[in-house]
């Protein structure tokens, strides 16, 4: 049987819990659970809601338009912290699985970091991932999806003992990070499904991506 998404990202999880300093590991947890807190999740994009467009360029410096997607079909995008996060790579790997499956439903698929290029560019690289990754720099298109938060300075701190300098990554001093999120787009822009979780330790399943795709052709067949 094959191993969900959910319990790939546990596995690593509680390897991690094994080898990090308990200081650390309360000081990020803490920091989950105040971001979950914080109201962010209220002005996150909602389902029915129309995606801002975005015009940004791939790992490779080649410019990629929402609109010129979505005149291809629907769009499932998405957005993950960096080259430098388990957790998304894990993601990431298990979304290029079943890309096929996404396509096939004539669906195209994107992903959107807030990395450099060369960040983007080893993602693919070394991942072998066969979708775009799309440089959002200093997270302004995930800013429009209500989607960006600042590290407090203490867990700043604890990223830079882990080797984690965002700046080095993104190019930008503001240590923000976008929560993680997944979101589905139907083929006139409008949201139809939204996964955003501030716990980048819990994904949701590839799975459910295809189902709503499913669906969404399903709709359009009976129209």
């Amino acid at each position: 049987m094959t191993q969900s998404l959910q319990a790939k990202l546990d596995a690593y999880k509680v390897n991690f819990k094994k080898q990090a300093p308990e200081s650390a590991q309360r000081i990020m947890e803490r920091s989950t659970e105040d971001l979950r807190n914080s109201g962010i999740l209220e002005e996150t994009i909602k389902v029915g809601q129309s995606l801002p467009r975005f015009t940004l360029n791939n790992q490779d410096g080649t410019q990629v338009d929402s609109t010129d997607l979505l005149q291809q079909g629907p769009l499932v995008i998405t957005v993950f912290r960096g080259v430098w996060c388990p957790y998304c790579n894990i993601e990431l790997e298990s979304l290029n699985e079943v890309l096929p499956e996404i396509t096939s439903q004539g669906a195209n698929f994107v992903a959107i970091a807030p990395q450099l290029e060369k960040s983007a560019q080893k993602n693919k690289r070394s991942k072998h991932l066969d979708f775009d990754i799309l440089i959002d720099k200093a997270n302004s298109y995930s800013e429009q999806l209500g989607l960006v938060f600042s590290l407090p300075e203490d867990l700043r701190e604890i990223y830079s003992s882990f080797g984690i300098v965002l700046p080095d990554h993104n190019g930008d001093d503001s240590w923000t990070l976008p929560m993680p999120a997944r979101l589905v787009v139907d083929q006139d822009g409008t949201i139809v499904y939204a996964d955003i979780n501030p716990d980048y330790t819990e994904r949701p399943e590839p799975a459910d991506v295809i189902a709503v795709l499913k669906e969404l052709n399903s709709q359009r067949a009976v129209a």
